[in-house]
């Protein structure tokens, strides 16, 4: 009995020993994700009225995951012509990336006509960002700094800095009018930044404000980039699940490159074709004749390749077949384009709940003036706060909210939610 009471002791002496003698012992926990801390407490709940506006992902009029058709024909059709399972190029599938640029610069794009844009298969947008980030600390040889638009998607943060990046915002979000803040941006880039700064720039349906420049404003701000010889790094996560046209999603892109300047670019199918699982996009650089070119993707094998070593196949067979067919490139332009439109019609439908029928207090019209899947509401955070609480409708502290999230069911009930939090009654 003794003997056991003693083993015991000391078996238990030893484990707080090991602890205390960890290598992770002074690993600090780190802060919640804000967007899984939504979803999460959007899962614990209970209640059927529950809406999940946190999330960036498309949902179909039922609130369900959409599979689009022209995936579905494409797997079909991969499946039937029994692909191997051999490793891609460290660069990728040529093929997929080929249509990939030729879909973002378009194919009347000088660059692609003389075979000088540098490209590689990516691990989504991210794995783009992060290529692209790698790329230029390494090889942009000016000062490494980059300037990100206050607000910007979370992640780029981490990933330009991690990447060696110094970074800095530059103004973009006008709490006050809820809309695009052009002069203090005009300013910052003008003014602030300096001299061949990388400049990341959403292509369109900026995340996560849902507010983008005008066809003008972008031309100034080219002309500004110009003067100022700063470096353009386009994050192009939503082509034509903007504004439901391809070619409209991808103007600030064509600008640019048409006006002379060497951008980065950033893609991913995530969001255009549904294929959050599969990981599929595309990092290209803009260089300056085909000797280079061929320079630049041997110094884009020499990135990658330790990062992960060569990309997945199936996600890029996926977007490439339809990228390829043209009856299947035209049935998902169809597709991504209904998928804008019910998003745009939610706009419409919550715009008119809050105006015409409840008279919530407030100016609402940046509801239809913002694009893509992102709406910055206004809401503030102890809006917030009481919409998950006492609703049951949980969005991000800030008040992004994803309208891919609203259909026909809840939208009425998450409209009389925010007038409830708006005017104190909830």
């Amino acid at each position: 009995m003794l003997a056991a009471t003693f083993t015991r002791r000391t078996a238990g002496a030893g484990v707080g020993a090991l602890r205390s003698l960890s290598a992770w012992s002074a690993v600090p926990a780190g802060p919640p994700d804000p967007i899984l801390g939504v979803t999460e407490a959007f899962k614990a709940d209970k209640d059927p009225r529950k809406i999940n506006l946190g999330v960036g992902a498309y949902r179909d009029g039922q609130g369900k995951p959409y599979v689009l058709d022209c995936v579905k024909k494409a797997e079909a059709f991969i499946e039937a012509s029994s692909p191997d399972k051999e490793y891609l190029p460290i660069t990728g599938f040529g093929e997929f990336t080929k249509n990939a640029v030729k879909l973002a610069y378009g194919v009347d794009s000088a660059p692609l006509k003389a075979g000088s844009i540098a490209a590689t298969q990516s691990i989504s947008g991210t794995g783009a960002l992060r290529i692209g980030a790698a790329f230029l600390a390494r090889h942009y040889p000016h000062a490494k700094v980059v300037y990100l638009p206050d607000p910007s998607w979370g992640n780029h943060t981490p990933i330009f800095r991690d990447s060696g990046f110094e970074v800095r915002k530059y103004a973009y979000f006008n709490p006050a009018t809820l809309g695009l803040n052009f002069d203090a941006l005009k300013a910052d880039l003008l003014n602030n930044a300096p001299e061949h700064s990388v400049v990341l720039l959403h292509a369109c349906a900026h995340n996560p404000t849902g507010i983008d420049p005008t066809p003008e404003q972008w031309s100034e701000i080219s002309d500004i980039c110009k003067a100022r010889k700063l470096f353009p790094f386009f994050d192009m996560a939503y082509q034509g699940f903007a504004s439901g046209s391809t070619s409209r999603d991808a103007f600030a892109v064509r600008h640019f490159v048409s006006e002379g300047h060497q951008i980065a670019l950033a893609q991913s199918f995530a969001k255009n074709m549904g294929l959050y699982g599969e990981r599929v996009g595309a990092f290209s650089l803009v260089t300056a004749d085909p000797e280079e070119k061929a320079r630049v993707d041997s110094q884009l094998k020499i990135v990658i390749r330790p990062m992960y070593s060569n990309p997945p196949a199936h996600g890029a067979r996926i977007a490439n077949t339809i990228l390829s067919n043209e009856e299947l490139y035209a049935e998902w332009e169809s597709e991504v384009k209904g998928m804008a439109e019910r998003i745009i019609s939610m706009r419409d439908k919550l715009y008119g709940i809050l105006t015409n029928d409840l008279k919530t207090p407030g100016e609402w019209s940046h509801i239809k003036s913002q694009i893509g899947m992102f709406s910055f509401t206004g809401l503030k955070k102890e809006h917030t706060v009481a919409l998950a609480q006492k609703a049951h409708v949980y969005l991000t502290a800030d008040g992004r909210i994803s309208m891919a999230g609203l259909n026909a069911n809840n939208i009425t009930y998450f409209a009389e939610s925010v007038d409830g939090a708006v005017r104190g009654t909830l």
